[in-house]
Order: structure tokens, then sequence, then C-alpha cells
């Protein structure tokens, strides 16, 4: 971990201070103006989210039926940077959506799916660190269904009337939102690369103390 740390965290780093400057030089879009470039942050929080639900759901059902303690440890550290980067979604998505809908928030089928899905994670950490002995085991299968539901909120917009934008927005970007898109997807799967390698590391070290301890007593 010590040899990517470094290089990792000034890269992570770099592309965040450049960030602004590429999504400033980004075109307008014709109907909202400014405001539309929250997209920049917006997706991509949401991209980050998703790769947390979907390794934290994966370590966790290798926990249920393999009993890894490496993968659970995995799967912790990943359900926090869910909910992190959910949360960073669930504010930047109202701050876009006043300007573009009129509302700060609409009960359609993918915010309603996404606002759940935030909160199937939030219960994962709290039946984690509350619910007593074997809840390493329940909130693992918290985490597997909370990995089901993401193919329901990523199709949502396509299935169900919705005023969210469909996933077929992303190829019809223009070349320059286009880069600045993809230059901000890639910054914020660095950034939650670099905080799940510091967050499973940290894991890794409560355990080895945990083996310590039980062991002195012993």
């Amino acid at each position: 971990m010590r040899k990517i740390f470094t290089p990792l965290t000034v890269l992570v780093a770099l592309m965040f201070v450049y960030a602004p400057v590429m999504i400033a030089n980004a075109p307008y879009e014709s109907t909202m103006g400014l405001v539309q470039k929250i997209f920049y942050f917006h997706v991509p929080a949401w991209w980050a989210m998703f790769t947390g639900v979907l390794i934290c759901g994966i370590g966790s059902a290798m926990h249920l039926f393999r009993r890894a303690p490496a993968a659970d440890r995995l799967a912790a550290a990943a359900g926090e940077l869910t909910v992190l980067f959910g949360a960073i979604g669930l504010v930047t998505g109202p701050l876009w959506g006043r300007k573009a809908w009129g509302v700060w928030w609409q009960w359609d089928a993918r915010l309603t799916m996404a606002l759940l899905l935030e909160l199937i994670f939030v219960g994962y950490l709290l039946v984690r660190k509350y619910g007593g002995p074997g809840s390493d085991k329940l909130g693992a299968a918290m985490a597997v269904f909370g990995m089901a539901n993401v193919p329901f909120v990523y199709v949502s917009v396509n299935i169900w009337r919705t005023v969210h934008p469909k996933t077929s927005v992303v190829p019809t970007l223009g070349p320059g939102m286009f880069g600045a898109f993809w230059y901000s997807v890639l910054s914020f799967m660095l950034l939650f690369t670099l905080l799940l390698t510091i967050r499973f590391h940290l894991e890794q070290q409560r355990a080895e103390l945990d083996r310590l301890y039980l062991a002195e007593e012993e």
C-alpha cells in the first residue's frame, strides 16, 4: 500500500486541482447554462457510489457463502464509501434539479430508488456497528440486497416516465463536454480507489489489533 499511496494521492490531488479549469472551459448547455456544470460532479459521484455498491455486495456475498474475513473487511470499507458518494449525489442532484425542473425534489422512479439505495447502505453501516453478535452476516445480506437493486436504479429512467434524463445522455455529449465528463469520472474513480485502499488497510489493522488483544487475554 505504501508504494502506491503517495503517487496516487498526488495524482488525485492534481486532477482535482485541474478539474475546475477543465469544467469551466467546457461548453455551456443550450437550455440550462451554467448550472448544467453540476453534471460533472453529480454523475461521477453516482458512478463511484455504484462501484462501492458492487464491491460491498460481492465482498458481502463472499463472506456469507465462503466465510472470507478479508472480503467482509473490504465490503465494510466499500459500504462507507457508498454512503459518502451517494450523499454527494443526493446533494448535487437537487441543486441541479431546482434550476432544471423548478423544484428541489420529485418522487419519480429514479430519484426515489436512488434514495432507497442510499438508505439501505446507511442501514448496513448501522447494523454492522450496533447490531450485536451476528451483525456482520445480517449486514452482508443487506448489502447483497442493495446490490441487486442497482440494475433497477440504472434502467428506471428508460422504463418509467421520469423527469430525470435517460441513460442515453452521455453518448450525445459534444466534444468539449465529453472530455470534461470523462476527466471528472476518472478523477472521482481514482479518489474512490484511494479512499478504498486507505479504508481497507485500516480494517486490516483493526483486525490484527483484535487478534493480538484476544491472544493477550488467552
